[in-house]
Parts: structure tokens; sequence; C-alpha cells
């Protein structure tokens, strides 16, 4: 199977793009950064994580989190960043943000976002395996709610990890494979609530968190922190918890 590249146009093996979910979130491109709108949950649950992100990853870079712009001078990527919704907050925190996306529509909807509200980030059509001509590896990567959409998930890491600077943080976020996920994250998700589209995610790409830490450390990474992103049905809000059940970040750290 063969793949444009994002960048030049030119024929490539494909790697860890899937032309399917390309597709599938291409159509919801426009609905990103409708608060009201069809994924108007994922904005709920994208508070919730982007202010754990936004205390914990300038922690773990040993930088003080009360400052104002507590990742000055970091270089950061967001890999698979949809249109934006996590790039454009932390960018505000100093970083010298990336955000790539392999759709084309969800990287003009980011831009375009980003010249209205003057975020300081930079996008670029691309997949981690293009991104070898960056001058410098990453403070910190992160890819969230990627894994379980791409077409190679071995290809995928790899790629992630090559762009990890040495002591530098691989931040994932995904959904745990297991009984209690299918349940919540499809049935309820999906068919039930309707939250998300159906057919949004498939359950047996879903990937443990000991699957992820045993793939990573092959690439010379340690996992330093994990947490779940926990939906309370009784107060119908997201909070960070310990239940790693259905939704997890998990944070892991190249060697030095």
């Amino acid at each position: 199977m063969l793949r444009k590249d994002v960048r030049t146009g030119s024929s490539a093996a494909a790697v860890t793009a899937d032309p399917v979910e390309i597709a599938r979130f291409d159509a919801l491109a426009d609905e990103w950064w409708k608060s009201d709108g069809v994924l108007k949950v994922v904005h709920a649950f994208n508070r919730v994580r982007v202010r754990h992100i936004s205390e914990r990853l300038p922690a773990l870079l040993e930088r003080d989190p009360r400052k104002a712009r507590p990742l000055a001078g970091a270089r950061v990527i967001d890999v698979g960043c949809g249109a934006g919704l996590v790039t454009e907050p932390l960018s505000r925190l100093g970083a010298e943000m990336l955000g790539i996306d392999a759709s084309e529509r969800n990287v003009m909807i980011a831009e375009r976002h980003a010249r209205l509200s003057g975020a300081p980030v930079r996008y670029r059509h691309a997949l981690p395996e293009d991104c070898s001509d960056q001058d410098a590896r990453f403070d910190a990567v992160l890819s969230l709610e990627v894994v379980e959409h791409v077409a190679d998930l071995r290809a995928f890491l790899q790629a992630l990890a090559r762009l990890v600077a040495p002591g530098g943080m691989l931040l994932i976020g995904t959904l745990n494979r297991t009984l209690r996920s299918y349940v919540k994250a499809i049935i309820g998700a999906e068919y039930v609530l309707g939250w998300l589209p159906q057919g949004t995610h498939d359950w047996r790409k879903f990937v443990t968190p000991a699957e992820l830490d045993h793939r990573l450390r092959r690439h010379g990474f340690e996992v330093v922190e994990s947490c779940g992103v926990v939906f309370n049905p009784l107060t119908n809000g997201w909070a960070i918890g310990k239940d790693l059940s259905t939704n997890y970040l998990q944070f892991h750290r190249m060697a030095g």
C-alpha cells in the first residue's frame, strides 16, 4: 500500500497513517472548536487533561509549573494534534510548539484558529516519520488519543521515540483494552450516549499501559508517571484519578 508523502506529494511506503482513520477525522474537522457541538464531551475531557499536563509536564522537565511561562525555551511537538485543542493552550506556557497531523484539513483548521486566537504555535501537515529533518530533537513529545488509530503501532512508537531528546519526555494518552473500556468507550460513548460518532474506535486497537511500557523500553524509555482520566456520572464531569481501565495518560522519560 502506498501513500502520498504529506510534505512533497511523492509516493512513499505507508508506515503509520491509516487512510480510513484520516478520512474519519477529516469529516470532523469543522467540529473541533465548537464547544457545544457534537464534540462537546471531548472539550470537557480536554479541559481536565490540559490542566493536568500543564502542571505535570513542566515539573517532569524540572521546571517550576507556578511560573507564568514554565515551558519557556522548551521544544515541544504534538503528534496527531487534530485542530490544536491541546497544542494551543500548551503553546501559551512558553514552549516552542509544533503541532503535526496526518489530516491536512485538521491542520488548516488549527492554523486558522491559531491566527484568530493569536496562539504562538506552528503547524505542519506531516507524520512523525516525516520530521527527521528537524534540526534538533524535542524536550517533550505528545501523542494524545492517536495510538489507537494508527496503522502500525510498532512503527509509530519508533517514529515518536526518534523525536525525543535524551532526558526528554514522551506523553501518550490513549484507551486501555479492557472490558470496562469496551462498555464505556464503545457501547456507552458511541452507541448509547452518542458522545462520539459510531465507529470512532476499534476496541481491538486499544493498547494497555503494560504494552506501551514494554514497547517503549526497547527504545530507552521508562514510565515515570501514569494516571487515568475518569468520568464521574454523579457529577457529570471528568477528573484525574488512579483508574487506568479506560482513558489514561502515561509519561515516559528517555534515558539521558
